[in-house]
């Protein structure tokens, strides 16, 4: 966790009592270094078009149905791959189109495969109605015999 605020954190150290016009230099120009290393590192997984094709590597594009867009960004996710997902709303049901690095095609094939057999395994098997499911058991339980019960008292003195 600490490492991780050291990366984001800029630090400077300056081991003067008077800060100088030179030193203030090469503090600015640290800086500079610093958010330019970090623009050119582009960061993981889900991100922009735009950002995405700034990183100069091409782009591969491919349809993603609606319902099983979590389980594409966790498989993504979990390969390391760069993709953004653009929704396209003049469609009635809304496609969404997902955009990859053309330079992680080995990880792009294995996401596709993984993704593709989780669908039809999904596909396959019909989620079974939870309505239906309640009335068969509220139509069981009304045939079931009820036990009666007794009411007496006794009067004891």
């Amino acid at each position: 966790m600490n490492e991780e605020i050291s990366k984001e954190t800029v630090h400077f150290a300056a081991n003067t009592g008077k800060v100088t016009g030179r030193v203030l230099w090469k503090c600015l120009r640290a800086y500079l270094r610093h958010r330019q290393n970090k623009k050119l590192t582009a960061g993981k997984g889900k991100q922009t078009v735009k950002q995405l094709i700034k990183q100069g590597q091409g782009a591969s594009s491919m349809e993603v149905s609606g319902e099983s867009i979590r389980t594409f960004k966790r498989i993504a996710n979990k390969y390391g791959v760069d993709f953004a997902i653009v929704k396209d709303k003049t469609a009635d049901p809304p496609r969404f189109t997902c955009f990859f690095k053309a330079k992680d095609m080995d990880a792009i094939t294995a996401v596709v495969k993984e993704y593709s057999a989780k669908v039809v395994k999904l596909q396959g098997k019909p989620k079974p109605s939870l309505l239906k499911e309640l009335k068969k058991l509220k139509d069981e339980i009304a045939k079931a015999p009820r036990k009666v019960k007794e009411k007496f008292k006794e009067n004891v003195r």
